[in-house]
């Protein structure tokens, strides 16, 4: 297997999961980030060169084949079309971008420049997730009639305090920094929503952040499945849940724990889920926990890729669509006034 050369543009909590991976599989050979402590503690612990433009980097930095694109949300689309247009392949963190607009001229930069464009959705990695899609392929569970999502996970103040998160430009809003991953768990399972109707407020975090921190949406998908789900950023003190349910013609199946990483109930015609490994343990931030680390799957798929033994595990259409989709939720949702006491 080759050795690819790698870059990292953004050097927070999800570059240094990135560094980690990226280096035992190739050759981490630059970091990027405003913050120039941030950008030399992170090239320090990989013997990378330290940057703090990204036009600088893709300007000096020679031989790269790779740049993950790791900065905020609102960033994203920027970020990825410098690579691009510099000739890289880019991995770029969820969400894709913030605009579908956007999404689509970086697909078209992927398409013009012949580079491949890798939108990271690393939950499709969790083992009763694989196990539920392939019995979905196989259609063992019969017509699939609706399905449940909630997401009830916590993230205090502190969190959005003297940061980018919770602002619109940069964050975008919690369907994209905290439950992206489901709505494309929900398009990448059961297909695309024709329909959505939802429901939003902020009750919980006035004067943190400028959207919603609840919500609540119906689902009628193209394949006549109905759906709900139910997302807030309020449970008490930690993450509670993280859950998908399936109602079937020939199968009840929910997929639970705190980050969609449980087979909680199964009961399938003739057939029974068995033996499925653990999986990685969530991202552990300190203050909060966020979704599964399964970054290890995303780099693996990376490498097998650019060396031409695989397809892309996630490839950019799909990242459009979950965009497509939260834009759909936001532009058909009906916002309430704050709760105040």
């Amino acid at each position: 297997m080759p050795l690819f050369n790698f870059a990292i543009v953004g050097c927070g909590n999800i570059g240094n999961r990135h560094a980690k991976y990226i280096a035992e599989r190739g050759h981490l050979q630059a970091v990027c980030d405003i913050v120039p402590d941030k950008a030399k503690t992170l090239a320090d612990a990989y013997h990378a060169k330290a940057y703090t433009s990204l036009q600088d980097l893709l300007e000096q930095e020679k031989n790269l084949d790779l740049l993950a694109v790791c900065t905020p949300n609102g960033l994203h689309a920027t970020h990825s079309l410098a690579g691009l247009e510099k000739g890289l392949h880019v991995v770029c963190e969820k969400p894709m971008a913030i605009r579908s607009d956007d999404c689509k001229r970086m697909i078209e930069a992927a398409d013009r420049m012949k580079r491949h464009l890798f939108i990271v959705k690393q939950n499709r990695f969790n083992p009763p997730i694989e196990a539920v899609k392939k019995l979905i392929e196989e259609g063992r569970l019969g017509k699939i009639l609706s399905v449940q999502v909630n997401c009830f996970w916590n993230r205090p103040a502190a969190y959005y305090q003297n940061s980018w998160k919770g602002t619109a430009e940069l964050d975008g809003g919690t369907l994209f920094t905290q439950f992206s991953h489901f709505i494309d768990l929900l398009y990448w399972l059961l297909g695309e929503p024709d329909h959505v109707q939802a429901f939003i407020a902020n009750l919980h975090h006035q004067d943190l952040i400028d959207f919603e921190d609840t919500g609540v949406i119906n689902f009628h998908f193209a394949n006549g499945i109905l759906g709900g789900m139910h997302y807030t950023v309020n449970s008490f003190e930690t993450n509670m849940e993280g859950s998908l349910t399936i109602m079937a013609e020939n199968a009840s199946i929910k997929i639970g724990g705190p980050y969609l990483n449980e087979l909680s109930y199964q009961r399938i015609k003739d057939f029974s889920i068995r033996d499925l490994p653990a999986g990685n343990p969530a991202n552990d931030y300190g203050a909060y926990r966020g979704t599964m680390s399964n970054h290890d799957k995303v780099y693996d798929n990376v490498i097998a890729v650019l060396a031409g033994h695989e397809k892309i595990a996630t490839n950019a259409f799909e990242g459009l669509k979950t965009v497509e989709i939260i834009e759909k939720i936001y532009a058909t949702a009906k916002a309430f006034p704050n709760y105040k006491k």
